[in-house]
């Protein structure tokens, strides 16, 4: 249910409680008590702005303006934006205007200007499809104006009367693949007290009745923003589902094969019918559903790239669900079945009771003589060295296998694997490792556990021939006094490519990369060694950071960034500091960097998270990143981009990760 847009009256209030705008939005002298620690006390503001002079001039950085700007006039602009604004009930827009001492209005709302120039507003769309937004800046001497349209969702509105049917509602649809003993949710959106029905081709009618649907709020909005949790509503009059296994509509074809296009026009269809009234509406169910054999499944093989050619090192993530998060990580090369497909996600069959969903591309069909792996593990062994302890399991095959680190334990679980492990030598009494043991929970699933006297500080695997090699890190010694002193620290200036936009528009890698720069320095100066992963504006992929920090034997990795909002998220209650980790034991990272940055700025603190990010994904050191500020709102653009913002963004890395490593130290 679309939410009432905001009145002129309220959206004055949002528009001019600009965080920063005299000193709007910061947090109070002492924050609130945080998990892990005291109050934070931030350091006093820095001071504003002298009021920019130049030509009085509208710019609208985001929605992005395409490059066929017409000039109508030499006062009124049109632009149309390059992408379409995904959100239904409001959106932020935000820009400059060239001067401090101007006035602005978006849609006869008054917005306030930074003294920068830059700007920041939240509207409401209207109910349709198109979103128009006039803007006039004024000072004391000149008027310049500007209109823009963007583009919205589309959005469903039922007829006054009689029988509708939502098309866009049909779910699941595109070309979708099941095992035989499966079953799937139909669902479809029609009108109240309608009599739904699907039609097959064999003569059979299966009804659908109402069907529970959840509160509609955004992806982004249930990630960054204020709402509450979506929860499920009592059925609801408009919406209808059915369950349903076996095959439906025209046969997808082979699992593996690339969607065939165009979508056949073929009398294979299952046919929807929708009775309300006199009236009846039918229309095809978009939905190819295919059917695997689980006794004879397809055999793929995980490849890092379209064309088969990635490294033997490289990985593929996979995930427990369609749209699901990153929870596997499969090496190039992996042999597992296929049990199912979603358009343009494969899901693995890793073991009877475990599977993993995959993007289409980077999973090939395996050569027809491939049978499915059903590998032997045999007896492990630990070799010690002097920086870690390396424990070799001997596989028949390249099996899918995860990896997960406890406060004193890592684990191994290896999928489509029997245990025949009738030794396991250590190869000495290593004192940092405490037990290894196996289980074997199920038939084809075994579980090497590895307890340690200390919590291990990272980990990493790889396969020399058929050997599954899982290489623990040890711990290393942190001087309590100097926790710095010695120590490797991969400092990663976030993008390019991509990267996010700030009103007056500068670019976000920018600024990390001088952040970076800046922190070095200081690290060096307290007698650690710091790398920069990124030294230059250069574009450079993920996986090549990640290898560049590994590659160096760095103790922590931090990647920096500056914050954006995602449409939809009212950036005014939903900005400030934040700091992402993933693997749990670099929560505490986290929670330094966290701590520090909001002393250092003093603005909301968003608090720490786990997030599904690249740059945190690794395990051979702790890692985190940090969204020290958001780039797009016009005062912390302005500390972004202030030599004095940066220092005080930087000193918050060098505290934070100080803080980290003599926790750290005071535990060994």
């Amino acid at each position: 249910m679309r939410r009432p847009a905001f009145s002129v009256s309220v959206l004055a209030v949002l528009v001019t409680a600009l965080p920063g705008c005299a000193g709007r939005g910061r947090t109070s002298s002492v924050a609130p008590p945080r998990a892990g620690g005291g109050p934070v006390t931030p350091l006093p503001p820095i001071a504003p702005p002298a009021s920019a002079t130049g030509p009085l001039q509208i710019r609208v950085v985001y929605p992005k303006e395409d490059h066929r700007t017409v000039v109508l006039d030499s006062l009124l602009i049109y632009a149309s934006p390059l992408e379409p604004i995904q959100s239904r009930d409001s959106a932020f827009i935000f820009g400059s205007v060239g001067r401090g001492d101007a006035g602005l209005t978006v849609n006869g709302v008054n917005v306030p200007v930074y003294p920068t120039g830059s700007w920041l507003a939240w509207l409401p769309l209207p109910d349709d499809t198109i979103a128009r937004f006039d803007l006039v800046a004024t000072t004391s001497m000149d008027t310049a104006r500007a209109f823009f349209f963007a583009r919205l969702p589309r959005r469903f509105h039922p007829p006054p009367a009689g029988g509708w049917v939502d098309t866009a509602s049909f779910t699941p649809a595109g070309a979708r693949w099941i095992r035989q003993d499966e079953e799937i949710r139909l669902s479809v959106r029609a009108s109240a007290g309608s009599q739904l029905r699907l039609r097959l081709l064999d003569g059979r009618v299966i009804p659908l009745r109402g069907d529970q649907a959840p509160v509609e709020v955004s992806r982004g909005e249930l990630a960054f923003g204020s709402a509450a949790p979506a929860r499920l509503e009592p059925a609801a009059p408009d919406r209808y589902g059915t369950r349903w296994s076996g095959a439906l509509g025209p046969d997808p074809g082979p699992v593996l094969a690339p969607l065939s296009a165009p979508i056949p026009t073929d009398s294979q269809w299952a046919t929807l019918e929708a009775t309300n009234g006199m009236d009846t509406l039918r229309y095809r169910w978009p939905l190819r559903l295919g059917i695997i054999d689980p006794a004879r499944p397809p055999v793929g093989i995980v490849v890092h790239d379209t064309l088969g050619a990635g490294k033997a090192d490289s990985v593929v993530a996979g995930r427990p669900a369609p749209q699901g998060v990153y929870h596997w990580f499969l090496p190039n090369g992996t042999i597992t079945p296929v049990s199912g497909r979603w358009n343009d996600r494969i899901r693995l069959q890793l073991s009877r009771a475990s599977v993993a969903w995959v993007d289409a591309p980077h999973v090939q069909p395996a050569p027809a003589e491939t049978a499915p792996p059903a590998a032997i593990a045999n007896s492990p062994r630990l070799i010690p060295l002097e920086r870690s302890v390396v424990l070799r399991v001997p596989v028949t095959a390249h099996i899918p296998f995860r990896v997960d680190q406890t406060d004193d334990a890592v684990i191994l679980r290896l999928y489509s694997a029997a245990a025949d492990m009738e030794w396991v030598r250590y190869t000495g009494t290593d004192p940092f490792v405490k037990l290894i043991e196996f289980s074997q929970p199920s038939e084809d699933e075994t579980v090497l556990t590895v307890t340690l006297t200390r919590q291990a500080w990272g980990y990493r695997t790889r396969w020399e021939g058929n050997t599954l090699l899982l290489e623990i890190r040890r711990p290393p010694a942190i001087d309590p006094s100097s926790p710095l002193k010695g120590r490797k620290i991969a400092l990663d200036p976030g993008h390019p490519p991509a990267g996010a936009t700030g009103p007056s528009g500068i670019y976000e890698g920018q600024i990390v990369l001088s952040i970076a720069r800046t922190a070095k320095a200081m690290l060096d100066s307290l007698g650690a060694q710091a790398v920069l992963v990124r030294s230059s504006d250069a574009p450079m992929d993920l996986q090549p950071r990640l290898k560049i920090a590994e590659d160096a034997d760095a103790d922590v990795l931090i990647s920096i960034h500056a914050n954006a909002l995602p449409d939809g998220v009212n950036p005014f209650v939903n900005s400030g500091t934040s700091v992402y980790y993933f693997h749990p034991p670099s929560a505490p990272l986290a929670r330094e960097l966290d701590r520090s940055l909001v002393r250092q700025f003093g603005f909301r603190d968003l608090g720490m998270g786990r997030g599904d990010l690249a740059l945190v994904r690794a395990t051979w050191m702790p890692s985190a990143l940090t969204e020290g500020l958001f780039i797009m709102v016009p005062d912390q653009e302005y500390w972004l981009t202030s030599p004095e913002g940066q220092r005080r963004y930087a000193r918050g890395l060098v505290e934070g990760i100080e803080a980290f490593l003599r926790e750290r130290a005071q535990k060994q």
